[in-house]
């Protein structure tokens, strides 16, 4: 297989959902981000975002990657991991440390996020991410970004987002069985939210709701930072459900006709129109208006947006969220669903597709790629500050005395191990 170029680094993103496996891999060149290979395989192995068959699996995640790796032509060894479902919680937590020499440094930064990680978490609990909201000096509040500032006493306010320990394992474990190593966990909702929202709208607050096939995961942006995530446990594949039985269809069927002849708004579809529908038990195909089918999905629909406004209420975030609501996922390709959103939740809504990457854009320019896109944009991020501090720390130690050629050896070893 082909290697990166010299001056290239590649990132893959793997997200494994309720219904299927997506296993993105990028390249990053001196300007922009390309995605490079694209992978997708049926994931019969998972139910609401949690494994409940490992080698099903596995074998998804193996047919994912070399899928993607025969499109780019390049070898995988390692993948930023999306991590989602029922079993996600959070909540908010406070840190204080004193400012050593009266300036906030990044050492600074660190220990006062370290102190408001010191919180009783259950053993069965897996700390995801922490993620600072705002910072605070001598009282003075809402500072986004402390450093250089001088003062006595900083203070933060964080989000920690964690997963069930045995769920998380479980997902690891298939990756690995696939023959990949995990870089790093990435709740699959805030990955979704970093491909499809601009810093604007995160500024102005919104919410993003990643439509799977199990479950409608949600995070919510106030002033920039994550405020609130939940949830929803109703995906696509509850639509196919109620088209089935509504219908009186097999499952498969079911889901052939909501993806091609599904409208989330009945008074969208033209009274004339009929569709086929394949009977059960081998019986002769019927021919119904299509009116009936999107009666049916137009019903689930209301009542999904009604229990996404609800949790909106809830977190008392309706009148903050100036940028609206951002359908993502496969769930939000439903024709007519962001036309009854405006409807039902009285906010702004539009559906987001990932449109921050360069190379094959037009293959991952669609919602259900949004959470893969996202692992990939978030692994880059987090790769280049990892780079940059290893960076400060070698000057640091060559300054203090450490020899050139323990400098040059440092940085062999650490750029052999990233690429």
């Amino acid at each position: 297989m082909n290697k990166v170029a010299k001056n290239d680094h590649m990132v893959a993103g793997l997200d494994i959902g309720t219904t299927k496996v997506a296993c993105v891999i990028g390249v990053t060149g001196p300007e922009d981000l390309s995605i490079v290979g694209v992978g997708v395989a049926l994931n019969p192995g998972m139910r609401q975002g949690t494994v409940v068959n490992i080698e099903a699996t596995a074998e998804s995640i193996r047919k994912a990657r070399e899928e993607a790796e025969l499109m780019s032509g390049l070898n995988l060894s390692s993948v930023w991991l999306g991590i989602g479902g029922m079993h996600i919680e959070s909540f908010d937590s406070t840190g204080m440390v004193a400012i050593r020499n009266k300036e906030v440094s990044e050492e600074d930064i660190h220990r006062v996020i370290e102190a408001a990680k010191a919180v009783a978490i259950p053993a069965d609990r897996y700390v995801l991410h922490v993620l600072p909201k705002d910072y605070k000096i001598d009282g003075q509040e809402g500072i986004s970004d402390p450093i250089g500032m001088t003062g006595v006493r900083l203070e933060t306010s964080v989000y920690i987002i964690t997963g069930n320990a045995s769920a998380v394992q479980n997902a690891i474990k298939c990756t690995e069985k696939a023959g990949l190593k995990v870089k790093g966990l990435v709740l699959q909702q805030l990955a979704s939210a970093l491909s499809v929202i601009s810093k604007d709208e995160k500024d102005l607050s919104c919410s993003v709701i990643d439509m799977g096939g199990g479950t409608c995961d949600m995070v919510s942006f106030v002033q920039g930072s994550v405020t609130h995530t939940a949830v929803i446990p109703v995906g696509g594949n509850n639509f196919t459900h109620d088209v089935a039985m509504g219908l009186r269809t097999t499952q498969n069927s079911a889901e052939v006709l909501k993806k091609k002849f599904g409208c989330a708004l009945t008074d969208m579809v033209s009274p004339d129109e009929s569709i086929e529908v394949e009977t059960v038990g081998g019986r002769k195909s019927r021919n119904l208006p299509r009116r009936e089918l999107c009666e049916v999905i137009e019903a689930r629909a209301e009542e999904t947006l009604r229990l996404i406004r609800s949790e909106i209420a809830d977190a008392g975030l309706t009148s903050k969220l100036g940028s609206g609501l951002i359908l993502t996922g496969g769930g939000s390709l439903l024709p007519g669903l962001v036309e009854i959103g405006d409807f039902i939740l009285d906010i702004p809504v539009r559906r987001g597709a990932p449109d921050k990457v360069g190379g094959l854009s037009d293959v991952v320019c669609c919602a259900s790629f949004a959470s893969a896109v996202g692992l990939v944009l978030y692994g880059v991020e987090q790769e280049k500050q990892q780079m940059k501090k290893q960076s400060v720390k070698v000057k640091a130690e060559t300054k203090s005395g450490a020899g050139i050629s323990e400098f040059k050896e440092k940085l062999k070893n650490y750029f052999s191990s990233v690429f």
